[in-house]
């Protein structure tokens, strides 16, 4: 019963409603209820603080949230580990990844999923704050992130590839017929650009300021469909991670047009919790992208 009053904790923080947290722990909302409060009697403290609904936990259950994290993690993780030496591999892969570094996905997904078939994966779209903060509270098996520029605590990491940036516009534009141009000339032009709070945006910004350059955006959004939405309809271009523009695949209306002076690299790679023992899914993508030509591999990339 322990461990189910872990998982029950978990499903809470996660989800803060007791009915769906009911519903991801695949029993009635009484019984998770019963069970939490069967958990607060045995230790002797208030864990959640009580209301009509979920109103979070107290500073005594914010304690013990932690260490039900780690018991939780550390016993899927142990049902995958025993599983795995009688067969292969299974479980959830929980992978968090930045926008710009979407496209990279698939070229790590399709040869993880080929060689473990019975791991289900769960692919999520967030920023590199809520990357270390899911690695941290044991949510995340690994993320695809930036290794530099703002720092990342308490990981492994493998470098993937190095992003670079390209002034988008569209195949009509006046300076669609360009292969190069400085990063004076595109601040320069009307721009549509992510939202500060994306860390793709203040690396861009980072980049401006050290070359004394500024680039209001005229329209923001914070995400890269708003980006090509933006672009394509609109009187504006934008500055996007080389990797971004060829994950759209053939698209004929836009181009993207290199930019140099200065010439900015900025080192994408996957991290993983510096845990020991690793989750066997989360070793499982550690053993795939260090066998993997990386050069090779991500070349479609850069």
């Amino acid at each position: 019963m322990f461990v189910r009053q872990m998982h029950y904790l978990v499903a809470l923080a996660r989800e803060k409603h007791f009915g769906r947290a009911a519903l991801a722990c695949n029993v009635s909302q009484p019984t998770l209820s019963a069970g939490i409060r069967k958990l607060e009697q045995e230790l002797g403290l208030p864990i959640v603080v009580r209301g009509h609904r979920f109103l979070g936990f107290t500073a005594e259950g914010e304690r013990v949230l932690g260490w039900a994290r780690q018991i939780a993690a550390d016993y899927d993780s142990l049902r995958q580990e025993r599983a795995e030496t009688g067969g292969p591999l299974s479980g959830t892969l929980r992978l968090g990844v930045i926008p710009a570094t979407v496209p990279a996905a698939p070229l790590l997904l399709a040869g993880f999923c080929a060689r473990h078939p019975e791991v289900r994966v769960q692919m999520l779209s967030l920023s590199s704050a809520a990357i270390q903060r899911g690695l941290d509270e044991l949510d995340l098996d690994a993320g695809i992130t930036y290794l530099e520029n703002e720092p990342l605590n308490r990981v492994r990491r493998v470098p993937l590839y190095t992003e670079r940036y390209v002034f988008v516009t569209r195949a009509d534009g006046r300076h669609a017929q360009r292969r190069a141009m400085s990063w004076q000339e595109a601040a320069a032009e009307p721009l549509c650009l992510l939202t500060p709070d994306m860390q793709n945006r203040r690396i861009l910004d980072h980049i401006l300021r050290e070359a004394g350059l500024q680039a209001p955006a005229v329209v923001e959004t914070n995400s890269f469909m708003g980006i090509w939405a933006l672009v394509r309809g609109g009187p504006w271009s934008s500055i996007v991670p080389l990797a971004c523009l060829r994950g759209l695949g053939a698209a004929s209306d836009l181009v993207g047009v290199r930019l140099t002076a200065p010439d900015h690299d900025q080192p994408i790679g996957l991290v993983t919790t510096d845990r020991d023992p690793l989750s066997p899914v989360a070793g499982g993508l550690l053993r795939l992208v260090r066998g993997l030509d990386l050069a090779r591999t991500f070349a479609p990339l850069v």
